[in-house]
């Protein structure tokens, strides 16, 4: 049995996802794995690298360091204002804007639940041409959509001029909301990505009751216009450092290479064989093909060039796909059919929408009496979740990486994705939160509480997020953008259907009543990861002999 309790398989010598990653373990014989594979360097020279890179300078895997954390931290940068500021922008300012419009506070968060609309039903669009012409020509248009929308946002008098700004805006989140993910996996191998995935749900849930903190003292002093005229100087900015320096990450690179999706069909024998022994006799098997797999710059008269500066530049770089369009745009739907994936999905979505529901009602409930908070006020109140967020975020960054290293080394260098949901029981305080914030409001207490208690609840929504899409990019790897486009998808559809109710339902039936409902579900979301933790490894079995989208027809990986 794998370390900590992880269930076996029987079926198969290998699992796709159980990969050999340290070198050194008592199981690797001198001459395999080791001298074949390539490593990491420096502090992490024992450690396989999982996806192998190819011997082409233009693989995203190969660039350096510095290329890369450029290319992520530009992208980063859109993900910030476009998936995470856009949405909760003019929350702080919802009741100054329906006097000046004439409208209900009600309507105007209708307008965040028509852009969730556009979102979720764009996602899947987005996913398809991204998968068809990269990420790089969808990642541009979205940015250049949103300066758009903001231009129109800063000149409306009138709630439809307002709704068309916020339609549009819908068109440039997706991208940003959910192929950011699938960079990850683009340019960083398994024993890095845990740091990555939880910077970027961070920015989608942390930096996203910041906003609130920035924009209410805007839209007291200076008017909410000025929060569109910051957003448009903002996204041209990003829109040209889009350009410039992030070239396209889509690559199609042989299959042969991707050790983690890889399994074996042959039916296990001894009992004794099945786990370490598989793994690496899978591993040692697709390392003898890779000899010749990929051509080695080394072997060819003509070396293969790196792209120059110009070349990068380049909007469209091909093709990646041979799939029609009609058949990508199922793909997010599709992967529904497995179990683990459709956990990943509803956990995401679910626990995204769980901070959205409270910042639906921050304005209805503290700019009313006894609270009578100004926007600047209402803000204010977001520091406790941000600074909930930061503490999720820097917990896991620094621990879940050196965690799943430390897991594989106790397993006898043998990496199970099911590592990484580890830490996810710690989400019981979503709940916690959710059910005290509440209590605490339902009461008329003390708003610095309010705010603390939605720190916890955004602390819990950190740990679900982050190891749960950890956990999917590195046991489903090959279908990580239809995976995060889905929970896209569903989050977005979510957050449309809670605009209609949310603050009626509030007022109608009580902050503290509405709360322990949410609370509830929370609770029980956190109760069935240990379901997938102990059983995810029999599943992935399971999931590799009866791929149903295989069977289907519809392929997620191009190789």
């Amino acid at each position: 049995m794998p370390f900590l309790g992880i269930l076996e398989d029987r079926k198969l010598r290998h699992v796709p996802g159980t990969v050999v990653l340290e070198e050194g373990a008592d199981h690797v014989r001198s001459g395999t794995i080791t001298g074949r594979l390539k490593h990491g360097s420096g502090r992490n020279s024992h450690i396989i690298l999982i996806p192998q890179p190819s011997d082409d300078p233009n693989d995203p895997l190969n660039w350096s360091t510095v290329k890369k954390l450029t290319a992520f931290g530009v992208t980063s940068f859109g993900c910030i204002l476009y998936a995470a500021v856009i949405s909760g922008m003019l929350n702080s300012v919802w009741a100054n804007m329906s006097l000046e419009l004439d409208t209900s506070i009600a309507r105007l968060v209708q307008t965040n639940g028509y852009q969730a609309l556009v979102v979720g039903v764009t996602g899947p669009i987005f996913n398809a041409l991204a998968r068809k012409y990269g990420k790089r020509p969808i990642f541009l248009s979205a940015s250049i959509i949103c300066l758009v929308a903001n231009i129109v946002g800063s000149a409306v008098n009138t709630y439809n001029g307002l709704l068309t700004s916020r339609i549009l805006q819908g068109f440039a989140i997706a991208p940003y909301e959910s192929l950011i993910f699938t960079l990850i996996s683009d340019m960083f191998f398994v024993h890095e990505r845990g740091v990555y995935a939880a910077w970027i749900n961070f920015l989608l849930a942390g930096i996203s009751n910041l906003v609130t903190v920035v924009t209410g003292p805007i839209g007291t002093n200076l008017g909410w216009r000025w929060i569109f005229y910051l957003m448009v100087l903002f996204t041209g900015i990003q829109a040209i450092l889009q350009f410039f320096f992030v070239p396209e990450t889509s690559y199609n690179r042989n299959h042969q290479l991707d050790l983690d999706e890889i399994g074996n069909d042959e039916e296990k024998g001894e009992l004794d064989e099945k786990r370490i022994e598989g793994a690496e006799a899978s591993m040692i098997s697709h390392t003898e093909n890779l000899e010749g797999a990929i051509p080695s710059s080394s072997a060819t008269s003509t070396p293969i060039r790196p792209k120059s500066f110009l070349e990068n530049l380049s909007i469209v770089s091909g093709s990646f796909s041979e799939e029609n369009l009609f058949q990508l745009c199922l793909a997010p739907l599709a992967v529904f059919s497995n179990l683990a994936v459709a956990w990943v999905i509803v956990v995401n979505s679910m626990f995204v929408c769980f901070y959205v529901v409270i910042a639906f009602v921050l304005s209805q409930l503290f700019s009313a009496p006894p609270y009578l908070m100004d926007p600047t006020s209402v803000g204010y109140l977001s520091f406790g979740p941000f600074v909930g967020g930061v503490i999720g975020t820097v917990v896991l960054g620094a621990t879940l990486d050196p965690f799943i290293i430390f897991c594989a080394r106790r397993n006898k260098g043998v990496y199970e994705p099911e590592y990484r949901l580890v830490f996810s029981i710690v989400s019981l305080t979503c709940g916690a939160g959710l059910i005290g914030w509440g209590v605490v409001v339902g009461k008329h207490d003390s708003p610095y509480a309010a705010a603390t208690l939605h720190g916890l609840m955004l602390f819990g929504v950190m740990i679900a997020c982050v190891t749960s899409s950890a956990y999917a990019l590195d046991a489903y790897r090959s279908m990580a953008a239809e995976i995060f486009i889905a929970t896209m998808t569903v989050k977005n559809l979510l957050v449309y259907g809670f605009s209609y109710f949310q603050n009626n339902w509030v007022a109608e039936a009580g902050v503290t009543r509405v709360f322990y409902v949410w609370g509830g579900i929370s609770l029980g979301l956190s109760l069935t990861a240990p379901i997938v933790f102990f059983y995810g490894k029999r599943y992935r079995s399971f999931w590799a002999r009866h791929n149903l989208l295989e069977k289907w027809h519809i392929r997620t990986h191009e190789e």
